[in-house]
């Protein structure tokens, strides 16, 4: 406590990485380990949703000029 106080600063912990070789076989074994396989893509429904919505409105407002 009295330490900062006298313009000493605390000195950052020492740290010793232990030190790791690249090996790319063993990358590639990793990669194909981890990699998801899909069958296909699935299409996004974004334009029959707004399809939908667009029927679906265009019904609303010719039922309103019916009435």
């Amino acid at each position: 406590m009295i330490r900062p106080m006298m313009g000493r600063r605390a000195k950052p912990k020492k740290f010793d990485m232990p030190l790791r070789y690249y090996d790319p076989e063993k990358e590639n074994r990793r990669r194909k380990r981890i990699q998801i396989t899909t069958r296909g893509r699935r299409r996004d429904g974004q334009g029959l949703r707004v399809f939908v919505y667009a029927v679906g409105l265009g019904i609303v407002i010719w039922i309103m000029t019916i009435l």
